[in-house]
């Protein structure tokens, strides 16, 4: 009789650990995710600049990973194409800029690198309050726009493994853990309405293509 209500009882432990695991795989898979918000074009000194704000959520794994200080590699991805009825779409700009997200445990202060720039935060989160905030990117010259024309612009972020190390590719790529990426933002913009350069966007799903 008491055996057999111990392994009732650890059958019944046992379960409960593995819907534990469970849940908390799923938790941490469900909670990272990037949106965006407030995509604008606006028109700059010397031709066309980009804003946007973005919404960040890491998951345990990946907090974890830049807490060792392996470096995490954002990318924002902006395309301008062009309708034309007798062929495909145009692609006319493509631009991509990317964000380095480093932590440093002598300084033990988290680091934020866009090419030559680069800021130093006490917290993570610190850190992420500024990568979600994009101002003023050129992405467009002066004469590049005819108008009249209506062009359809697309906006992403994502997480780029191919920056990483080699040890870690093989590994997040078979992860969902580390499936990092944005729906594409998309919008129209018709050159002369300058109404029409900061307008509500679209989102389109993440496909990993513009189209």
């Amino acid at each position: 009789m008491t055996d057999s209500i111990m392994r009732c009882c650890g059958k019944l432990l046992s379960s409960f650990l593995v819907g534990l695991f469970i849940l908390i795989a799923s938790s941490s898979t469900q909670a990272a995710d990037i949106s965006i918000r407030n995509p604008q074009l606006s028109a700059g000194d010397e031709g066309y600049v980009l804003s946007a704000d973005f919404t960040i959520n890491l998951n345990a794994r990946l907090e974890e990973v830049v807490a060792k200080g392996v470096a995490l590699y954002f990318v924002v991805d902006f395309e301008l194409s062009r309708s034309r009825w007798y062929w495909l779409d145009e692609q006319v700009v493509g631009r991509s800029q990317s964000y380095q997200l480093s932590y440093h445990a002598l300084t033990r202060q988290y680091r934020l690198s866009s090419g030559a720039l680069h800021q130093s935060f006490a917290t993570l989160d610190e850190a992420l309050r500024i990568l979600t905030r994009l101002r003023n990117w050129p992405v467009l010259d002066k004469g590049s726009l005819a108008a009249g024309q209506t062009y359809q612009l697309a906006l992403r972020m994502r997480l780029d493994l191919t920056q990483m190390p080699k040890t870690f590719q093989v590994n997040a790529l078979a992860n969902r853990d580390w499936n990092l990426t944005s729906e594409w933002a998309r919008w129209n913009l018709t050159p002369g309405d300058v109404s029409s350069l900061g307008v509500a966007a679209t989102l389109a799903p993440a496909t990993g293509e513009s189209k």
